[in-house]
């Protein structure tokens, strides 16, 4: 099993979301992953979609996607010719004699304190999964309380668009 990132652009109106969640649902193929912002045109969403599938899953998704008359462009996000990018929010424990040692870590992973409690400290981290992953995972040895995270985002490098990608829906 792979994990895929998917690029959508989608009209930005009411039901797009719940049309492309639903879709997933009903194919019985699980969403690791879903965020969804307005891109530079109001009237367009963008949606990076992570899923985990093999690559008929995938191409099943990809097909599915194209028949649903919000979706106007689908890529596969390459990770290659992409930047991916998360934002994590973690609350840590942290006391007089811990909170040194978790400010030297957030420092080392260039990551931002952006709440300083008595016995709690939040953290800000953005980056790959696999450096965020391992931030969580030095975290846990001091207590996490409560972790928020938004999902993956990714772009392509250079000039390249998703409008580029070729896969627009017949609709």
């Amino acid at each position: 099993m792979k994990k895929f990132i998917i690029g959508l652009l989608v009209t930005n109106e009411s039901g797009a979301l719940t049309r492309i969640s639903g879709m997933f649902s009903r194919r019985c193929f699980n969403i690791d992953s879903l965020t969804v912002g307005v891109t530079e045109d109001p009237g367009i969403s963008r949606m990076t979609i992570v899923m985990t599938g093999d690559e008929y899953s995938r191409d099943q998704i990809v097909k599915q996607l194209s028949k649903i008359h919000s979706v106007k462009e689908i890529k596969e996000m390459d990770p290659e010719n992409s930047v991916s990018r998360e934002l994590v929010i973690i609350k840590v424990r942290a006391d007089s004699k811990t909170r040194s040692e978790i400010i030297d870590a957030v420092t080392v992973f260039r990551n931002k304190i952006i709440d300083y409690a008595k016995d709690a400290l939040s953290i800000e981290a953005t980056g790959e999964y696999t450096k965020l992953e391992a931030f969580i995972e030095l975290m846990s040895t001091y207590g996490i309380i409560e972790i928020c995270r938004t999902g993956l985002i990714s772009i392509d490098r250079a000039s390249q668009t998703l409008k580029d990608s070729g896969r627009i829906s017949e609709h």
